[in-house]
């Protein structure tokens, strides 16, 4: 009688949830499980294994490549520019895009809400000290892109209609077999290649729908258990209309909407900064002290740091190797041209547009003046200011807000672009992963872009602490098979550098 009477209070109550709380429901136990086996301490240090290869990786790159990330610096823009162009006109260079097209498209898939609710998240965690170690890691990070996105150009497959598909699948493979370790790059392509897919389905779009549904919802003011669900099967649609056309598609919207919705969000972030002129070295200097010198509120040295690595690696993707895909298709018959394009993401999302975001914040709350950082509402990432919880793009919004009356709809709108391009970027890196290991066709194309879409709608419906432990983890996933590939690889990179400079200087 009791277990029947248990069983109906039990139906009752399902019947009483919405279908974004049921969706939540079924998915928070596998976000909490794949969080717990990915971000696992290494040996007792309170420090992610993770962090220390993915950090490890980017200073060894960093200081034998004689720091790329800063002398490539100009060379990069010159080469996105098309100053070089010219030099694949003896050797053809195969691919689909051009150098600009190959960076809106991978810059798309990595500047989106982890800019603007991601780095929310990261301060009002780890206070303002996080900050500085999204900026070490962005700056680090640039030289780990340089060699995977390389790698990628050099050991793609071009196909007979001229369909190019590349990432660390194919230079984990190929590569690997040049090195004599055939077997171990096979399992270790099809291993990045599993965990890719389960990043495009987190990261690359739960995330990001997630963050857009929270927007539109607050924006019009949409009440019901189904809200976010209906805001995520209209961006389901929409993505799915942009998808179908491939890569050349993916990189006509991505090259549009990317600059344009990066270069209003970096002015909205300017004008607020300079209105606050006479607080930036305050701000700066409790992000310098925050990062060295932090409070237990915030979870001391250890706690800080991972926040800000974190939130940068999620951010900028170096290291994990999925913007090589991108990066593959461009049309190129020097790799390393590329790997010195790429290196720009890193800079460009993270270094500036991360960087300027939680400025934004840390301006707006002063001296601790509306939130304690580190003091959160249990059992979330949210802060509570003015009487309000707020958490992720929603703190982002408030500080605007305060600072530009009409940045609530401007904000949003910004947040939803963001998602969508990522989301159409990262169904790309998915796609070419899926292909791999279930092989090309119609049918293996279609498959994937339907169960990608229907991860639109979870991330929608879902609790945003779930939805965000599940995608860190996938993202930061790719990073142990990818690493291993880069160290294995590395001095390919090397000598492909020599090529494009050599070939540059005898032009000159």
């Amino acid at each position: 009688m009791t277990l029947k009477g248990f069983d109906l209070q039990t139906m009752a109550l399902q019947e009483k949830l919405g279908i974004d709380e049921r969706i939540n429901e079924a998915f928070q136990p596998i976000s909490n499980f794949w969080e717990g086996l990915i971000l696992h301490e290494f040996f007792g240090t309170g420090i992610p294994t993770i962090i220390f290869l993915l950090v490890g990786g980017a200073a060894f790159f960093t200081l034998y490549f004689g720091f790329i990330n800063i002398r490539g610096f100009g060379l990069s823009l010159r080469t996105v520019m098309g100053r070089y162009d010219g030099l694949d006109e003896k050797r053809k260079g195969s691919g689909e895009v051009s150098h600009f097209q190959a960076l809106a498209t991978a810059v798309s898939g990595t500047v989106g809400n982890g800019n603007i609710a991601g780095v929310a998240m990261a301060i009002a965690i780890g206070g303002p000290g996080a900050t500085f170690w999204m900026i070490l890691c962005g700056l680090l990070g640039m030289s780990s892109k340089f060699v995977e996105c390389t790698l990628g150009v050099k050991y793609r497959d071009v196909g007979e209609d001229g369909t190019v598909y590349g990432g660390p699948m194919y230079y984990l493979s190929k590569g690997l077999k040049e090195r004599g370790f055939e077997k171990f790059g096979k399992v270790l392509a099809v291993i990045f290649a599993v965990l890719c897919i389960g990043a495009s389905f987190g990261g690359g779009n739960a995330a990001q729908s997630n963050q857009a549904a929270l927007q539109m919802v607050d924006l019009f003011g949409l009440t019901g258990g189904s809200a976010r669900t209906i805001v995520g099967i209209i961006m389901m649609v929409v993505v799915g209309i942009i998808i179908i056309g491939g890569i050349k598609r993916i990189a006509s919207v991505t090259e549009k909407i990317v600059p344009f919705m990066a270069g209003m969000y970096v002015l909205a972030c300017l004008y607020i900064i300079f209105s606050n002129l006479s607080f930036v070295d305050d701000a700066f200097a409790m992000i310098i002290n925050g990062a060295f010198a932090p409070t237990a509120v915030v979870g001391g040295f250890i706690g800080v740091l991972i926040q800000g690595f974190r939130r940068g690696a999620f951010s900028n993707e170096a290291g994990a190797g999925s913007a090589s895909i991108a990066h593959s298709a461009v049309i190129t018959s020097y790799p390393a041209s590329e790997g010195l394009v790429a290196l720009l993401e890193p800079f460009i999302d993270t270094v500036v547009i991360c960087t300027m975001t939680a400025l934004v914040i840390i301006i707006f709350n002063g001296d601790n003046t509306l939130f304690t950082y580190g003091n959160l509402v249990e059992g979330s990432s949210a802060v509570m200011v003015n009487g309000q919880q707020l958490e992720g793009a929603g703190l982002t919004s408030a500080a605007f807000a305060e600072y530009i009356s009409f940045s609530g709809p401007f904000l949003a709108i910004a947040v939803v672009l963001f998602a969508l391009s990522t989301m159409i970027s990262w169904s790309y890196y998915g796609l070419q992963s899926w292909m791999y290991v279930f092989g090309k066709g119609k049918i293996s194309d279609l498959t994937y872009k339907l169960l990608f879409l229907v991860f639109i709608v979870i991330g929608a419906a879902g609790d945003m602490s779930s939805v965000w432990a599940f995608s860190d983890a996938m993202i930061l996933a790719l990073v142990f098979p990818n690493m291993i590939g880069l160290f294995i690889l590395f001095p390919k990179v090397k000598e492909e550098l020599s090529k494009y400079v050599n070939v540059i200087k005898s032009r000159n």
